[in-house]
């Protein structure tokens, strides 16, 4: 019963999909994290899906990316786009640290927020035109995986800019050494799946870890640690990065 909670627990607070209204304790917010890239396979099983349903009924590749933009978005309920693009800001500012995190509390969009909004739906828009072997595709989706196993490792073994916020909430109520462990096997099994699909699933997993390293320079150097606001960041770059490399792959190949 409590892995169902904490299961309707991630879902509710990192997904728009209709859950069951309960009480959040800390007990069933323990093993939260656990469930977090769950809902990175239901992205990546709706993509797989509208790119069955386009190659089934001919739509045309700008459709078929517009839509694919689309549905992280509408699963999510742009979660962590709102970390993206407060990030955005704060990095923009050439502030200290001190005032970086404070940008990060700013409820106001600035305009580097939309100048990178912009520029990271174009390239993930533009390069989705370009998928399309079926491999690739599978690669991408695990990527929406891939990306939330990683945030959820960072949570456990990255230390935190402050003691305040929903990510520090989350990461007192669980418990380190099990998502710790969880999210390896997630990274694991994608991997796993990654390496059935070839060149494009090592393309996906270099672009993973690059992303990886370059969130730990950033949150470190820059903010002196993660925030959740920093892991919404990395998801975005992850994700898109995960695109750029897939939609490259397909051009030269």
């Amino acid at each position: 019963m409590k892995c169902l909670e904490s299961l309707i627990v991630a879902f509710s607070m990192y997904s728009k999909i209709p859950m069951p209204q309960i009480t959040w304790t800390k007990e069933n917010m323990k093993n939260t994290l656990c469930y977090f890239p769950l809902i990175g396979a239901v992205i990546g099983a709706l993509l797989w899906l509208w790119y069955w349903l386009c190659g089934i009924a001919g739509f045309g590749v700008m459709l078929q990316a517009a839509v694919a933009v689309l549905i992280p978005v509408l699963v999510t309920g742009g979660i962590h786009l709102d970390g993206f693009l407060d990030t955005s800001d704060a990095l923009s500012s050439w502030q200290t640290t001190e005032r970086r995190l404070e940008i990060l509390k700013d409820p106001h969009t600035g305009a580097f927020a939309i100048i990178g909004a912009v520029m990271y739906y174009l390239l993930f828009f533009g390069f989705m035109t370009e998928i399309w072997d079926i491999k690739a595709t599978i690669a991408v989706s695990v990527g929406f995986v891939l990306s939330r196993s990683l945030s959820g490792l960072a949570i456990g073994i990255f230390k935190r800019a402050k003691n305040s916020g929903l990510l520090y909430t989350f990461k007192s109520a669980a418990h380190k050494k099990t998502i710790v462990t969880v999210m390896i096997l997630y990274i694991t099994l994608c991997v796993a799946v990654l390496c059935f699909t070839g060149v494009y699933g090592l393309g996906t997993i270099c672009a993973a870890v690059i992303s990886f390293l370059w969130y730990r320079h950033v949150a470190y150097s820059k903010f002196g640690g993660i925030t959740g606001d920093i892991a919404g960041y990395f998801v975005c770059i992850c994700e898109v990065l995960c695109v750029i490399v897939g939609g490259v792959l397909c051009v030269l190949l």
